[in-house]
């Protein structure tokens, strides 16, 4: 009821005085999330595309996406799709389809059995590790991270309350893992194991024997074992890709987690769509994070990856050819420049180097302390973007990807070669 001749409620943005819930000290954002910072793989892109837009040329080895174009069967599927009217919620966990195609999909290339209640998917891959560390961790857990890792994997544990713990694998076993590598760092709190096979950055795919001694050592011991595995379909020279979950002892398969997705493989980076399929209790605790986050994946895209994994895969095959030819020819362009030392990739679109023989210089106004310097000093002025290894938890390196044309590769190699050649000349 309203007085006639009532004063209107003053209505103000400023803090009322003495108030103890608006504290002028109390900082306005979230203590959670302070953690965050931008991403750099993202932000040299970003920046590259700016200078691109300006009429530079900056040739871009930053990108984590293929350059080629969705596959038309893929692209039909989804068009099928709208016209079918499939644009409503789904089951927060995904459509039955696409579960379907995950699981035949896993018995057929993996030797894997999930039930369709063992699978989830999500909004991209990343989404599903997100939800995945949300699921498993509790304050204070231990989640040994090999470096150099992918970028976002240290930022999503730490927000789920857990705590990274790096080990170091040796440069002359191209990062790959050891069982002694991981011994010192397991401890009472140690929940979880990320490996990451095909690698980003390093290219570097896990053997059999390797797997099978890392994953039945920590599967026996109750520690869980995330297994990233997006860029499966992206091995070369005969090499296998062997899935985690495929080596460890049927009594422990419930300690092994499986992530993967469309993104990669299909060139479907914008369609968001990934999966995680591992233990009943693991996967019931993702859905309802999923409910209360963000319900289902997109619709069109889920019915869009039915047809990448139940379709042809010719196109997938193409893909992994040129990526191939890439892969050695910039390899063999990297061997060549004195100093450098890049690791042999024998998987997904990376090759990380060891560029710290360039560090500690001064080229005209830019000092090269760091690879973050130097990725700085090679957009600015050789025009190419690549990205930092302080990214990927080990300073004085840099990732190159050969997601990009030949062309592009060759034209990118020769700036690369006449911009070390300055850092040479300056510090003679």
């Amino acid at each position: 009821m309203v007085t006639k001749g009532a004063k209107e409620p003053v209505v103000t943005n400023e803090p009322a005085a003495n108030s103890q819930i608006c504290d002028e000290k109390q900082s306005r954002l979230s203590t959670t999330t302070s953690i965050l910072q931008k991403s750099a793989t993202l932000e040299i892109a970003a920046k590259a595309k700016r200078m691109n837009a300006q009429g530079m040329n900056v040739i871009s080895f930053s990108a984590g996406e293929p350059d080629f174009d969705t596959p038309k069967n893929i692209k039909e599927a989804a068009k099928k799709a709208i016209d079918m009217g499939m644009t409503k919620y789904t089951d927060s966990s995904g459509i039955s389809e696409l579960k379907i195609a995950i699981r035949q999909k896993f018995m057929r290339e993996n030797n894997l059995h999930f039930d369709e209640n063992n699978i989830v998917v999500t909004s991209g891959a990343k989404y599903g590790i997100c939800a995945l560390f949300n699921a498993i961790i509790s304050p204070g857990d231990e989640v040994i991270l090999p470096a150099p890792y992918w970028v976002s994997y240290s930022t999503l544990i730490k927000l789920a309350g857990g705590k990274p713990v790096f080990c170091y694998p040796k440069e002359e076993a191209l990062f790959k893992l050891t069982l002694e590598d991981i011994k010192p760092f397991i401890t009472k709190k140690t929940k979880a194991i990320v490996i990451n096979s095909p690698n980003n950055p390093t290219g570097a795919v896990y053997g059999l024997k390797d797997l099978e001694e890392i994953v039945n050592y920590l599967t026996e011991r109750n520690i869980i074992v995330v297994s990233d595995e997006i860029y499966e379909k992206l091995v070369y020279n005969n090499v296998q890709h062997i899935s985690c979950a495929s080596v460890v002892k049927e009594k422990y398969k419930r300690n092994v987690v499986v992530i993967n997705g469309v993104s990669k493989a299909y060139s479907m980076t914008g369609w968001r769509i990934g999966y995680v399929a591992g233990p009943r209790d693991i996967i019931e605790r993702m859905k309802y994070f999923l409910d209360h986050t963000t319900s289902n994946a997109n619709s069109i895209a889920m019915y869009a990856a039915v047809e990448a994994l139940n379709g042809s895969q010719n196109d997938v095959e193409m893909m992994a050819k040129r990526f191939n030819r890439r892969r050695l020819f910039m390899y063999d362009e990297l061997s060549r420049i004195p100093e450098l030392k890049p690791c042999y990739p024998e998987g997904a679109f990376y090759i990380f180097c060891n560029f710290k023989h360039y560090l500690n210089s001064v080229v005209g106004d830019y000092k090269i302390n760091s690879s973050v310097d130097l990725a700085n000093f090679l957009l600015d002025e050789a025009h190419i973007a690549a990205v930092p290894g302080e990214s990927f938890g080990l300073p004085g390196y840099i990732r190159f990807s050969y997601a990009t044309s030949m062309d592009n590769i060759a034209e990118g190699m020769d700036r690369l070669k006449a911009a070390l050649s300055d850092i040479e000349h300056s510090r003679k």
